[in-house]
Parts: structure tokens; sequence; C-alpha cells
């Protein structure tokens, strides 16, 4: 079984505007890696996001390349500071691959649970638009790959 982690594409500053929409960079940064993902035969199925606008527009962008059968949906306990052991236990039991996009630091607290057992701990560098793949296999996580848009063509 295996989760994508996605960290949202460069984002607006609030000051710029509240809603924190991409920035053209954050765009063209997440068309590059959804294009390479979708290249490469990373086929989730299905894409969550939590709801906020910067990671809305990058679970969208990566739902056109990767056409999970769902599209991309906002679910609950993705957001920057929410509780990772709800769904680190709910991901023990998920059968099909999910890509996750997230924003910081739930994702590192969530991979960190997942592959060490403690979320404080360091286990990935996440980068804006990267893509983490964690891999389950007899009940143990651990990470398969790790690849960010400097490492895209």
């Amino acid at each position: 079984m295996l989760i994508f982690l996605v960290q949202h594409g460069e984002a607006k500053s609030e000051a710029e505007d509240p809603e924190r929409p991409l920035t053209e960079k954050g765009k063209a940064e997440v068309q590059r890696m959804a294009a390479w993902a979708a290249r490469v035969g990373v086929s989730p199925a299905h894409i969550h996001h939590s709801g906020k606008r910067r990671a809305e527009e990058t679970a969208v962008i990566l739902a056109a390349h990767l056409a999970p059968s769902e599209g991309a949906l906002a679910v609950s306990g993705l957001k920057p500071r929410d509780d990772v052991q709800p769904l680190a236990e709910a991901l023990q039991e998920e059968p099909a691959s999910l890509m996750l996009v997230g924003h910081l630091p739930h994702l590192s607290r969530l991979a960190a649970l997942l592959v060490a057992g403690d979320p404080e701990a360091a286990v990935v560098q996440f980068r804006n638009a990267g893509v983490v793949c964690l891999s389950r296999e007899a009940g143990i996580w651990s990470v398969a790959w790790a690849v960010t848009p400097e490492l895209v063509p």
C-alpha cells in the first residue's frame, strides 16, 4: 500500500491575499510535478486535501493528471495543526493507494508518526509541491522515495 504526501504548491502570503491561493510559480511547479507523476505511473485511487485554497488548487492540478476515480476531495484532519493520530490510525486500515495534499507541520508529523512512531521525529524534509511516497508492508511504514520540483525537468 502506498501513500503519497504532497505539500501544497507555493502560495501567496496572507498579507497579499488572505485566501492564500497558489502563486504562478506554485502552479507551474505543481503542473510539472503532476505531469512527472503521471509519466512514472503514480496512480492513487483517491486524492484528499485539507480544503484550504492552496491545497485544493494543488489537488485539482494533480487530479487532472492522475485521474483518480473520485477526483480531489476535501476531508477533515489535514489542516496544518490537526492531530495526526486519528489519520495515522485510519491509514492502517486503508486498502487503496491514497494521495494527501496538505500543509506543514501536519504532513511532517504524520510521516514521522507512521515511520518512526514519534510525530516529533525528523523523518523526511518536505518542500512545496514535492511528493513523498510512504510504503506499508506487513504493517510497517517506510519512506519509499521523495521528489522535489528541482529534480523534475
